[in-house]
Formats: structure tokens, sequence, C-alpha cells
């Protein structure tokens, strides 16, 4: 929050949960940003920073879908305020539903708004975000305030590992050499590539992995020559080369 603009706040969205058909999602995937600094890994998040706020305890703040049994049995266990507590450190959340009344008071004791934009330079991204969305509404809702980009300040933050996360990237190598010494033992010829994905994946989940972190890429003879050949279907001939692209995705156990 150091290399904020004075009388600036900065918000940070959940990814959405995307559906694929009527009652069926594809699995939530949270957003790094708002999960790097905050650990809170729930759709419907919404994390503002204030450094300069009049109240203090509106420097930090969590929004949070908010929970019920019906939910609790339907979905799962969701953040009470006090687990998001103990997740985040941050001692103000509000529920989902009092977000736009806690913005205005927030708006009209800033000057700058910083927003969450994805500025990878290879990002081709059609689909509308969580994030997008937001910043549409707010900055119709409050022309007047300037706009800064939050994105340059994390990519400075996010390149300077501490010790935690030394420590896990270090367990999620450990856990990817454990997949990749399984399967030098049971490649041989005449396994199919989605055999050799399955070895993996048997590895990366009997040691608390959640799974893959991106689509594997399993390719034997020609199929390697393939830059994003993901298919995995086909059978592993005798001299033929295998081209490896994966790498498991950490579990990390959220406080309740």
């Amino acid at each position: 929050m150091a290399q904020m603009k004075p009388s600036s706040l900065a918000v940070f969205n959940s990814n959405d949960i995307y559906p694929i058909s009527a009652d069926s999602t594809m699995p939530f995937q949270q957003h790094r940003d708002i999960f790097y600094l905050s650990g809170v890994d729930q759709e419907e998040s919404i994390l503002v920073l204030f450094p300069d706020c009049p109240k203090e305890k509106h420097r930090e703040i969590l929004f949070l879908k908010e929970t019920n049994e019906h939910i609790a049995i339907w979905e799962g266990e969701k953040l009470t305020k006090e687990a998001a507590l103990k997740t985040s450190g941050i001692k103000t959340v509000y529920w989902l539903q009092d977000m736009e009344k806690v913005m205005f008071e927030l708006m009209t004791q800033c000057d700058t708004v910083y927003i969450n934009t994805n500025e990878h330079y290879r990002a081709s991204v059609e689909t509308e975000t969580r994030e997008d969305r937001f910043t549409k509404w707010l900055t119709n809702k409050y022309p007047a305030h300037s706009v800064a980009k939050s994105n340059p300040i994390l990519q400075r933050l996010r390149s300077v590992k501490d010790q935690i996360e030394l420590d896990l990237i270090q367990r999620a190598c450990d856990i990817t050499e454990k997949g990749f010494r399984r399967v030098l033992n049971f490649v041989k010829p005449d396994v199919w590539e989605y055999n050799i994905e399955a070895e993996f994946m048997h590895e990366f989940l009997n040691n608390r992995s959640k799974g893959f972190a991106y689509t594997p890429i399993v390719g034997s003879g020609n199929n390697a020559n393939v830059l994003h050949y993901i298919e995995n279907n086909q059978q592993c001939k005798a001299g033929d080369l295998i081209l490896l692209m994966l790498v498991q995705n950490m579990r990390i156990t959220r406080v309740t």
C-alpha cells in the first residue's frame, strides 16, 4: 500500500464461477491477485485497500458472500467473518450486500481508484470478468474520480518472494518431481498418452495437490511437434520421443 498515490483506494475481485450447462459449472479458480493479497479462496469476494482512509477500520476491508445453513449443506462451508479474519488478517469484514453503501462512503473520501486489469502482454480475454463488470460499474457511478492501474505495483510485489512463498514453491517442485519419477518407472512401448497423464494425476492427488496447474501436454512421436498439444489420446510407440509439459497445483489449506 505504500506505493499507492495519496488519497487512493484499490479494489480486487474474485473470479466468477463459469457455467458449462444448465446446472453445472467449471471448478472455481480464484483470481491470483486477491488470493495473493488476502488468502481468500472464495467466489464473490472483494478486497478494498484504502491506506489513507480517515476511519482506521476501513483501511482494509473484505466483502464476502453471506453464508447460511442452506448454502453450507448445498455448496459446502463458506467463510464466516471470524474465519475470514483468521485467513486474511483483515479485521473489517462486511457481507456483500453492504458493498454499495460502504463504497459510497469510501468514494467520498478518496480521489483516485486503482482498478485491477490484466496487463500481461499475451492476454487475450474475450469473456467479461467479474473484475471487468465491477470496474465498469465503479467508473460509471463515480466518473469524477481519477483511475490508476494496480497491476504495475502488483507485478513488482509478486516478483519478490518471501520465505512462505519459497517454501510453497519448493513443495510444489517436490510433488512434481514425484510425478516424474513415478512416470519414469511406468513408461514403456504401447502405453497411451492418457495413461501417462493419469499416473501424474495419481501422484499429485496422493500428495494433496489439486491436480494440474494447467492443461497438461503429453505428446509422443509427432505430437511432440505441436506447440500446445493437449489431446493426450495417442499410443506411444517404441522409439518415440515423449514431450511432457505439466506441473501440479498446490492445495493450500484454508483456515476456518
